[in-house]
């Protein structure tokens, strides 16, 4: 028997609904549950052959259960090393090498030192910063994010340099992003599993959370729905996550990638709408299943992107 396990905090539609769905389809020696942790041993095996992780970004102690689990034979969705490592800036970088169009975008240093350092630490920086190269590249408006994390925490619109200087002073040790405003005609959130089943939404995200999601849009060309499905299997693709959302804002016909590292997107039905939610939980469950199937105890049953693997084909010859 080969258990598919969900791994979750305080969502309650779309994990309930994915082990119901999974064992509705009654394949024979595969059943779905919640996972339960009693204890955590390292390199011992855990009962699961497939874990879907929706809360191990909150809960470091998820995180290393994961990455146990993964070295034992579990295939873990998302790659939890990956994740570990993964991080927004990263993301534009890599996206920008794979020819997908982005927001003109630049790292900063947090405002306030990180805890245990001091100024000594922060020898390598020419201080003050570029700041008018910066703002010169970027312009206004724009926005200002954490490089990690979501969820539009910590989000910030500014319309000036002297907004920025005195919001950034607000962010503390966070380490932020500072991007490109790009005014859209037409916004999309696209949920990709599998690294191949692809679910275009439209999406509105200056509206209330619970009304993001366009039910009735105006109509969409098929030129420009198949650009959006193409940049979405790249950039999956490149960065290697079986369940993953990405956001692109269109100007000029161009769809721009926004937002692409979210391995733990919303599927609540109360967000998403029902068809939306019919659609994620039935191809989860599809891949839950498949990768269930193709399993090897005792392997590494990982998905790594494609920066990854020619990393390590280019370490090879050395």
């Amino acid at each position: 028997m080969k258990k598919i396990g969900i791994l979750f905090g305080m969502e309650d539609t779309f994990p309930h609904a994915f082990i119901e769905r999974v064992n509705q389809k009654n394949e024979t020696g595969i059943i779905a549950e919640a996972v339960t942790i009693d204890k955590v041993i390292q390199n011992q095996l855990t009962e699961y052959a497939v874990i879907i992780d929706r809360i191990s970004q909150d809960v470091p102690f998820y995180r290393a259960y994961l990455k146990n689990a993964a070295l034992t034979g579990t295939a873990v969705i998302n790659n939890p090393f990956w994740w570990s490592a993964d991080d927004k800036f990263f993301n534009n970088a890599l996206a920008d090498t794979l020819g997908v169009p982005l927001p003109n975008t630049v790292i900063l240093p947090s405002a306030q030192h990180p805890t245990d350092t001091t100024a000594k630490s922060f020898r390598n920086l020419a201080l003050p910063l570029d700041w008018e190269g910066i703002f010169e590249y970027v312009k206004f408006p724009a926005y200002m994010k954490p490089y990690a994390g979501g969820g539009w925490k910590n989000v910030y619109r500014l319309e000036n340099k002297e907004e920025f200087f005195q919001k950034h002073q607000e962010t503390g040790q966070l380490v932020m992003m500072l991007q490109e405003e790009i005014v859209f005609t037409e916004y999309f959130r696209v949920y990709c599993l599998g690294g191949k089943a692809v679910r275009i939404m439209q999406y509105e995200p200056r509206n209330p959370h619970h009304l993001r999601y366009v039910i009735d849009g105006p109509p969409v060309s098929k030129k420009l729905l198949a650009k959006v499905k193409e940049y979405t299997l790249v950039l999956c693709k490149g960065l290697g996550y079986d369940f993953n959302t990405v956001e692109f804002a269109v100007r000029d016909g161009i769809p721009y990638a926004i937002d692409f590292g979210n391995p733990a997107p919303d599927a609540d039905i109360n967000s998403v709408g029902e068809e939306n939610f019919e659609w994620v939980v039935e191809e989860a469950a599809k891949m839950a299943i498949a990768y269930a199937k193709n399993q090897k105890p005792g392997k590494i049953n990982l998905t790594w992107g494609t920066f990854m693997k020619d990393a390590v084909s280019a370490a090879k010859r050395f």
